[in-house]
């Protein structure tokens, strides 16, 4: 392996951390500015959105203007309506009336942006990021990565401003971590399901767990490849309903810059309040999903009797097993009832949702002058910038990286391109990306000082009533 090379390369004006959706918005935006320097580095060979998710059929839960720029800049060429066009699909989109877009065709669009970007460099794996004061710019230590993804040469590039999107990692509840990582047991997270998913309709008894928008289309799947009668599936999740998410008008307006700057504002513990109690927002199964897995269960009651499945939600697993061979044996709680049962199972699929990626091990260097919360996490500031002691001149903005500070809409695909925008503006100190005051019809708060009370001249006089009148 090479050692690392000086670097004689001009300095960057930014660095982006990772090529997921929302770094690839920013690379997007970014890309006719002329004058600025960028690159981003991912350690993956290629772009890929959740492949193990892409079930034929399922759809992307925000409209395809929530692409990777519209919402900035309608008329710039990494529009979706641009790859369409580019695909000669135009004139069969219009034709289909399709507001909501299937994820496959989300990732392909995102995979023609990725594949027309100079500025991406994959392949590369980026290892530390650090703060040098002698040339007041940050270092980004990287190691490039051959067709195998073994390391092949290190490399070091100086910066003005970072940006890190390093997206989410797949989260699996401890009593079943053991059981992920034995590859005797067929346990697997959702991430991976379409890998699996032979094996998954294969087995006797199939637990899936996460009563979310991915457990449902998991679901929904095995049971349309499963006999009538013969379906032998379980269904469970922690929370109390197998909820609807909140799509009214209104309600979406929680996915608005005007509620993210609300939120922002608010104080710590009222935000973590927030995101705990709205988990409906984002977290809920769409209607469109839930009547097709209703439809498909009351189908299989046409001939009599119901089908061999089992859906329960407020649920937990207190622990889990491998029995003989490779079934497996979960410990069960009911949060309601406080009782307690076991089941014995063929396979499980784990719709256990996603979590942030540390950032403690990239940003280990940047610990001395970094900003914590009362809680120890990382304090952002309204432009999407790490807060950072004064000596540190550069930037480091985050993308999905913020949920405690800006509210359930960071890891949303419509605020992509309002955040890429945002943070382009913030960081050529100019505004190529002009945005709007207002995006709500929502007032989230009261206006802040003393509230305005009318002067005596303002009061209009009364006429006073004439008897007859």
């Amino acid at each position: 392996m090479n050692a690392t090379p000086l670097d004689s390369e001009a300095p960057r004006d930014l660095v982006g951390v990772g090529i997921g959706p929302f770094n690839l918005s920013l690379a997007a935006l970014a890309d006719p500015l002329t004058g600025l320097n960028a690159v981003f580095y991912d350690q993956r060979p290629a772009f890929h959105w959740h492949p193990g998710l892409l079930i034929e059929g399922a759809r992307v839960q925000v409209p395809f203007l929530a692409d990777l720029v519209t919402l900035a800049d309608p008329a710039n060429p990494w529009s979706f309506l641009n790859h369409l066009r580019a695909r000669e699909r135009l004139f069969p989109f219009y034709f289909a009336e399709r507001f909501h877009i299937q994820r496959a065709e989300y990732d392909a669009y995102c995979r023609w942006v990725a594949e027309g970007l100079p500025s991406l460099r994959f392949h590369h794996q980026v290892d530390a990021v650090r703060w040098n004061p002698e040339r007041g710019l940050f270092e980004v230590d990287y190691t490039q990565l051959d067709a195998a993804g073994e390391a092949e040469a290190l490399g070091r590039t100086h910066t003005r401003n970072v940006v890190l999107g390093v997206g989410t990692a797949p989260h699996v509840p401890d009593p079943l971590r053991p059981l992920v990582e034995d590859p005797l047991v067929p346990v697997v997270h959702a991430a991976d399901y379409l890998a699996h998913r032979d094996t998954l309709r294969a087995a006797g008894h199939v637990t899936v767990i996460g009563t979310g928008q991915s457990g449902a289309e998991i679901f929904l799947d095995l049971l349309r490849s499963r006999p009538v009668g013969r379906e032998r599936l379980h269904w469970l999740g922690r929370t109390e309903s197998i909820a609807p998410m909140e799509y009214s008008k209104l309600g979406l307006e929680h996915f608005t810059p005007d509620y993210t700057r609300y939120f922002h504002g608010l104080a710590e513990p009222v935000r973590d309040r927030l995101v705990a109690a709205q988990w409906q927002l984002h977290k809920g199964i769409d209607a469109d999903t839930t009547a097709a897995l209703h439809d498909e269960l009351y189908r299989r009651t046409l001939d009599g009797g119901w089908p061999d499945t089992v859906l329960t939600p407020g649920v937990h697993v207190r622990t889990a097993g491998r029995l003989s061979g490779t079934q497996v044996e979960l410990h069960l709680e009911h949060a309601q009832q406080k009782t307690r049962s076991r089941l014995t199972t063929d396979a499980v699929v784990l719709a256990t949702g996603y979590r942030e990626r540390p950032l403690g091990r990239i940003l280990a260097g940047l610990d001395p002058y970094m900003r914590r919360d009362s809680s120890e996490r990382h304090r952002v500031d309204d432009r999407h910038r790490l807060v950072l002691d004064p000596a540190v001149t550069g930037a480091v903005y985050v993308q999905n990286a913020e949920t405690h500070t800006h509210g359930v809409g960071a890891p949303d695909l419509g605020l992509a391109a309002w955040r890429s925008a945002t943070i382009l503006n913030d960081l050529t100190g100019r505004e190529p990306y002009p945005l709007p005051g207002r995006t709500a019809f929502t007032t989230f708060g009261l206006p802040n000082g003393r509230p305005q009370i009318p002067t005596t001249h303002d009061h209009r006089a009364l006429t006073p009533l004439t008897d007859g009148i």
